[in-house]
């Protein structure tokens, strides 16, 4: 197995095989929600973007006076569901506001066919994506007693959608990806200005290594910071769903879910 290699400033992704950590997913609420063991949510339900009524994000506040910073989590290809508002009340419990944005106003997918046509419906106006997300942020400064500082989170859809809104955005301060759609072209990048955090897994199917070293090389050459890790033995959706192979996906998880943490320590 491969040792761990940071990816950091202007070094090239590599395939990393993460340690048997000892964390216990009862000890750590988002250890719980991404293995299936967390309760129903405990947040609420906001409408926050007027122009698509329809739209309803789910907010999860820490405890606390604040002022805090907030994450905006943008969901996978089948809708803002359970798994994701499970996963903002994990980041409340962290010490941030989480707000999770609602793409496909009000609609969730529960097949192949109907995950498809929600993202094909989505993508084709990239603007009020930008739009909606914009909205969020908003939202959560008006309305909550937030820091003035955010980063995106996206898995699968939400992943390449995290960074169209750093490219086509300047409202926030970080950009995590999960093996989203990424891009290879380092003038497209020269929008982005903050440190940009990625997962990847070596035997993903639709986001191959080669494409996400291509990545890493165009912000290279853009001179974007970055800790991009690619975990071996791990397949697309791993950190989300860890409980579809646990033996694989639950070390690497671990390990992401540590840099993400020390990654949103950073930036925010």
């Amino acid at each position: 197995m491969n040792s761990i290699r940071l990816v950091a400033a202007f070094l090239l992704a590599g395939v990393v095989s993460p340690p048997a950590l000892a964390q216990d997913p009862e000890s750590d609420a988002m250890l719980r929600a991404i293995t299936g063991n967390a309760g129903a949510p405990a947040g609420r339900d906001v409408n926050y973007f007027e122009a698509e009524p329809a739209a309803t994000g789910y907010l999860a506040m820490p405890e606390g006076e604040g002022p805090f910073p907030a994450v905006i989590l943008i969901h996978e290809w089948n809708g803002l569901v359970e798994r994701i508002r499970q996963t903002a009340d994990a980041f409340a419990e962290q010490g941030y506001i989480a707000f999770a944005a609602d793409l496909y106003g009000g609609k969730t997918g529960s097949s192949r066919e109907e995950n498809i046509e929600l993202v094909q419906a989505a993508r084709a106006d990239e603007d009020e994506i930008i739009a909606n997300l914009d909205a969020a942020v908003d939202w959560i400064e008006a309305n909550t007693p937030a820091t003035g500082r955010a980063a995106a989170i996206g898995w699968c859809f939400g992943g390449g959608i995290a960074l169209s809104y750093a490219l086509g955005s300047d409202s926030h301060e970080g950009t995590a990806i999960f093996y989203g759609s990424l891009i290879d072209d380092p003038e497209q990048m020269q929008h982005i200005h903050h440190e940009v955090y990625g997962t990847f897994a070596e035997n993903d199917r639709g986001i191959p290594v080669d494409e996400v070293n291509a990545f890493v090389d165009a912000m290279r050459e853009a001179g974007i910071e970055n800790d991009v890790h690619i975990y071996d033995d791990v397949a697309h959706g791993f950190w989300l769903h860890v409980e579809r192979d646990p033996e694989h996906n639950r070390p690497a998880a671990e390990h992401a879910w540590d840099r993400l943490k020390a990654y949103l320590g950073r930036v925010l």
